[in-house]
């Protein structure tokens, strides 16, 4: 099986750390607590690592994984632009349970799958997961499951389900939430729309009430949103 890495124990964090930034520079996948749930990273920048990542899920191109970013300034290194409304939601929620679909920055040499052009960004909140991202760069990440099946809150269920597609495996414990991150389509403040308006295009441990605090009436209405 491969190593499974106890990061609540001081013996085993600098070991785990160092293999798991070692396999994501070889290409290779790794599952990592969040503050939402487990996740199954890649470096976004290897077109092979992330086909690795769709290929261990069971996912097809038509479902590009978001990107995992250590803080503001990495997320301006991905996208176009970075709206006022998007600074708003940046500031109350991150790090944090909120995913941001924003037009890519058309100068990257990456490959996510089909995009149509866009980047899903999040600052995840748990301390280590950031420290990871600082050290290895931006993480292609999806839930750490095979698609169709639930998503995995403890590393156990994560490795049962994933095994040996996954080189190292990073333990924090349950999930805290267990909650999914709430993913918002952003795209239409870049651009230059006449009505721009945020879209929730699925609602999970960010309500629609919190983000209607910040935006007020940008954020588009419930009904049509779930139309």
């Amino acid at each position: 099986m491969s190593p499974l890495f106890d990061l609540r124990d001081e013996t085993q964090l600098l070991p785990g750390m160092r293999q798991a930034r070692q396999a994501i520079a070889r290409g290779e996948l790794v599952v990592l607590p969040t503050d939402t749930v487990y996740g199954v990273a890649a470096d976004a920048f290897s077109p092979a690592a992330v086909q690795r990542l769709l290929d261990a899920k069971g996912r097809g191109r038509q479902q590009p994984p978001p990107v995992l970013v250590a803080n503001d300034a990495a997320m301006r290194a991905l996208v176009e632009e970075v709206p006022e409304p998007v600074q708003r939601l940046v500031d109350r929620f991150w790090p944090g349970a909120l995913t941001i679909v924003l037009p890519a920055q058309p100068s990257l040499s990456w490959d996510l799958g089909d995009t149509q052009g866009t980047v899903a960004v999040r600052m995840p909140d748990d301390r280590l997961t950031l420290e990871l991202l600082a050290e290895t760069g931006p993480l292609a990440v999806s839930s750490a499951n095979l698609t169709g099946q639930p998503a995995a809150v403890t590393i156990d269920s994560a490795r049962g389900m994933l095994r040996e597609s996954v080189s190292v495996y990073l333990d924090g414990g349950p999930s805290k939430t267990g909650v999914a991150s709430t993913i918002v389509d952003a795209t239409s403040f870049v651009g230059g729309a006449s009505d721009p308006l945020l879209r929730v295009l699925r609602e999970g441990a960010i309500s629609r009430v919190e983000l209607r605090e910040v935006l007020g009436d940008l954020l588009e209405p419930e009904a049509a949103g779930d139309a």
